[in-house]
């Protein structure tokens, strides 16, 4: 992507799906305008930014304007961003193993993401029955990738947006009472693999700093970056 053809994103300070653009943007090399909706724990997103009113029926981000494009979904716009930079890679170039990585996108998404969701306002009762449902269906889901990484650095071999997805939704899992733990000692060695990657840590790191200045809790791993 030419710099003097650069794109503008719409997220947020807290957005997991922004997120995962932020850094798949990033590790690409690609030059781009940020713009950080403004968002706060009781309005959430609201008001709306008109761009993005303008651009998402779903009134979310993240949004992405390139031009006379405009894209929403963070899926959709990696898959725009890996059409128009395609070094580095961030799909397996195997036609299987890719189909492979995108399905462990969608399931972070989809699939696990969900049981975090279900566990937003629960923090403060955890051993409730709803909770300890949600952090069981998540612990399952670890067990999972723990299976994965048997012999692999990554879930998908390469490094690859499916993990980026995962690495951004398990943030959250973390922050509401599904943190990983020593049952998965290699996703643990994954996370800190992630860590290590600067535009994670760029990327995590900002939101960690932003959820400090608002008072919230932030994760141990999140406080090295």
């Amino acid at each position: 992507m030419n710099t003097s053809n650069r794109f503008t994103l719409y997220s947020g300070p807290l957005s997991m799906f922004g997120a995962k653009v932020q850094i798949a943007a990033l590790e690409k090399g690609l030059d781009f305008d940020l713009v950080l909706v403004p968002f706060d724990f009781t309005a959430l997103y609201t008001p709306k930014h008109p761009e993005v009113l303008r651009i998402n029926p779903k009134q979310q981000v993240p949004v992405l304007v390139h031009g006379d494009l405009e894209l929403f979904d963070s899926t959709q716009i990696f898959e725009y961003l890996e059409d128009v930079q395609p070094t580095p890679a961030l799909w397996p170039g195997d036609v299987r193993e890719r189909a492979r990585a995108r399905l462990l996108e969608h399931k972070s998404d989809e699939v696990y993401f969900p049981h975090v969701v279900r566990l937003m306002g629960l923090e403060h009762d955890l051993q409730g029955e709803a909770a300890q449902a949600a952090i069981a269906a998540a612990n399952k889901f670890y067990a999972e990738l723990e299976s994965l990484l048997d012999g692999r650095d990554y879930l998908a071999g390469g490094y690859s947006f499916a993990d980026i997805a995962f690495y951004m939704a398990a943030v959250f899992g973390e922050r509401k009472g599904a943190p990983l733990g020593a049952a998965t000692p290699r996703l643990l060695a994954w996370r800190d693999r992630m860590s290590s990657r600067p535009p994670v840590r760029q990327v995590a790191g900002a939101m960690g700093r932003w959820l400090a200045s608002v008072g919230r809790p932030v994760p141990a791993f999140m406080q090295a970056l």
